[in-house]
């Protein structure tokens, strides 16, 4: 089906500097390479993506006196998916005096990712993380403060102390206007060039370098060729390769998999993660799941009825939640989990309510039967009678106390109850939630070194495009402190020293170069593949059709039949996509959403047989890579590191199928942290 090869095991230097692993980057950085203020303004970087991590590498870099050219293919950075980010972002800083620090957010992250990430990357963005939060409340990020005026923090799974910073319930939607202020500070001074509508189509590599990239217009559907000394993809994670996900629907991998195609390597593809706290599907008319931020755990308890026949009434909706005692509700996390309770990792969180589920005792009325209920009366209750006792109130009924609760969990979460109600027409205040796990992040992507640099020299990678610092499963609140760290304070201090080669001739290769020609003719020869095609199948058929076997045979249980289905059904769909694909309109025609989208859909027919073939090598379960035949007697994950302490690395040969993909491994070494039974019991 496919090999394994590690001829090119030397390619694979992840440059990860010696020394005492607190050292690391404080003196890594005094090694690097530097280009003068006055050489910054004759250097040009492309930059892909206009979220988090690419917004705040564009505001770092132009600040810095580099041109920057920024490609989205929304029609404003502020449209990128970052800012449907809820619950916060995690710093070390320690305000609540709970013994936080900088070793345990670091080792909370390694043992969240269950030992399958670089030590010394996840320390170096534990390091960073408080500079973050000084960095955005700069910029005026209105994060939420106690009553005293400091910054306020709260919980997230995986963890036993309050590090995670926000803003109500739209964090990541405040850091991304803060963000983007700087970039329009800098867009007004003509040092960022902003293409927004621009897609992606190609890495343009001259001489084993990248050099530039070329992208199409989506507004006027003219393919263009832009240059640049360096090129950095910011473009996101692959969740919609499930077609169902929590992902904006345009989200998509066509960057990273065309640096892929160039020869990027692709590190754990198959680590993809599940988020236990979304809407249950109703249908398969839907095109996308919502989330329920993972703070809701913070006051919420997850349960499901003790009783098959409870389970059944609710369903039917002749029976209401409200109605069972507590004495027969499974408060299943509580009682499998009681050192961490409902702010479990996610995974771990998400394969509890699978196995509920799949002994009957499901909630929720749709065609699997699937769904928990995340419950705030007992917070509600408990803050009432907190205010109450705050106020000075002696005599008081149980409705003033649910009043005065109902007024504290509103002001902490009230747009997500608001956006829960909208939704679904239930008041959360006053029933529970009901949710299900749901395709979130991934923590599979372009492999980078230390530098943040892929495998082609120039190309770097940041954010959730890359692999780095989540190993196997990332905890909650972790995206947004990897985006900004990678552009707010890591690529800024290694980008230089690459770019300094060039000082002394930063005349920029010419878009006429036959490289640039030559990627060209490939973009539009695929794209009038599509239109020259005589098939009559729209794309989102194949879309769905992929997110299904992804979804079964890929999802959150795997094992050896189910992914080699997913492979040979995976090779099939691809044909049948080739051959039967219809894309109305023309080429000439310029705005084409159906071009776009087959474009996208093409590149995750290819991933998606990568993902399982990935998930086939790893005999092993970690993290979110759950395999059936390696599990303990209690159903937790069956790690084995003599065989698979590694990162699996992908390699794409020039003209080969996937099925003839080369692995390659990158050794993982613990100095720092010892390497045990990762358990939350």
């Amino acid at each position: 089906m496919f090999y394994l090869m590690s001829h090119n095991y030397l390619k694979l230097n992840s440059k990860i500097p010696q020394g005492s692993i607190k050292d690391k980057w404080e003196n890594y950085k005094s090694t690097l390479k530097l280009v003068s203020p006055n050489n910054r303004s004759n250097i040009e970087i492309i930059v892909v993506g206009t979220g988090l991590s690419g917004g705040s590498a564009c505001a770092s870099l132009s600040e810095l006196g580099y041109n920057v050219k920024a490609f989205c293919y929304q029609d404003s950075p502020r449209r990128a998916h970052s800012v449907a980010a809820q619950g916060g972002i995690n710093a070390s800083k320690n305000y609540k005096g709970d013994n936080d620090s900088v070793y345990q957010l670091f080792y909370d992250t390694i043992k969240g990712g269950d030992y399958r990430s670089r030590e010394a990357n996840v320390y170096r963005l534990s390091e960073i993380s408080s500079n973050i939060i000084d960095q955005c409340v700069a910029q005026g990020v209105p994060f939420a403060r106690d009553y005293a005026g400091y910054l306020e923090t709260r919980s997230f799974g995986g963890t036993k102390v309050s590090r995670t910073f926000y803003a109500k319930g739209q964090t990541g939607q405040q850091l991304l206007l803060s963000c983007y202020s700087a970039m329009s500070r800098q867009i007004g001074k003509g040092r960022i060039k902003m293409y927004n509508r621009h897609e992606m189509l190609d890495l343009v590599v001259i001489e084993g370098v990248a050099r530039g990239i070329i992208a199409r217009n989506l507004i006027s559907g003219e393919i263009e060729r832009h240059a640049a000394h360096a090129v950095i993809i910011a473009s996101g994670g692959y969740g919609n390769v499930f077609f169902l996900s929590t992902n904006a629907m345009g989200s998509n991998a066509s960057a990273i998999w065309k640096v892929h195609n160039k020869g990027g390597f692709f590190a754990n593809p198959c680590f993809t993660q599940i988020h236990p706290t979304c809407i249950p599907l109703q249908g398969d008319y839907q095109s996308k799941l919502t989330l329920m931020s993972e703070s809701l755990r913070n006051d919420g308890r997850i349960w499901v009825p003790k009783k098959l026949e409870d389970a059944f009434l609710i369903r039917k909706e002749t029976k209401k939640p409200e109605e069972i005692n507590d004495e027969d509700r499974d408060f299943y996390l509580e009682r499998r989990y009681p050192s961490f309770g409902n702010l479990v990792p996610r995974d771990v969180a998400s394969r509890a309510a699978k196995e509920r589920c799949d002994k009957g005792f499901g909630i929720e009325n749709n065609e699997t039967k699937e769904g928990v209920f995340l419950d705030f009366s007992s917070a509600i209750y408990k803050y009432g009678q907190e205010k109450a006792n705050e106020i000075g109130i002696k005599k008081y009924n149980d409705i003033d106390i649910v009043n005065l609760g109902e007024k504290i969990m509103e002001s902490k979460y009230g747009n997500l109850f608001h956006m829960y109600e909208k939704i679904t027409n239930k008041n959360p205040y006053k029933t529970p939630m009901k949710i299900y796990p749901a395709v979130h992040y991934t923590m599979g992507g372009l492999w980078v070194d230390y530098n943040l640099m892929s495998s082609i020299p120039g190309c770097y990678v940041i954010g959730e495009a890359n692999f780095s610092d989540h190993g196997a499963n990332r905890l909650g609140a972790s995206a947004l402190m990897q985006g900004l760290a990678d552009g707010y304070f890591i690529l800024p201090y290694t980008i230089p020293d690459y770019l300094s080669r060039y000082v002394k001739d930063p005349k920029k290769i010419s878009i006429t170069h036959e490289e640039f020609e030559k990627s060209e003719i490939n973009v539009k020869n695929r794209i009038k593949k599509f239109f020259v095609n005589k098939g009559k199948i729209p794309v989102d058929f194949f879309h769905k059709k992929l997110g299904s076997i992804m979804w079964e045979y890929v999802g959150m249980s795997r094992n050896h039949v189910k992914l080699s289905k997913a492979i040979k059904k995976i090779q099939e769909l691809r044909n049948n996509f080739w051959e039967n694909v219809f894309v109305p309109g023309k080429i000439e025609d310029g705005l084409n959403y159906e071009l776009e989208k087959a474009g996208r859909v093409a590149d995750f027919l290819e991933l998606g047989e990568l993902m399982a073939m990935d998930a086939l090598q790893r005999k092993e379960s970690c993290g979110s890579h759950f395999r059936e035949e390696y599990q303990t007697e209690e159903g937790e994950t069956l790690r084995d590191d003599v065989n698979y302490k590694y990162v699996s690395v992908w390699e794409k040969e020039e003209n080969k199928s996937i099925s003839d993909e080369i692995m390659h491994k990158e050794n993982l070494n613990f100095t720092f942290v010892k390497v045990q039974s990762r358990s939350y019991k």
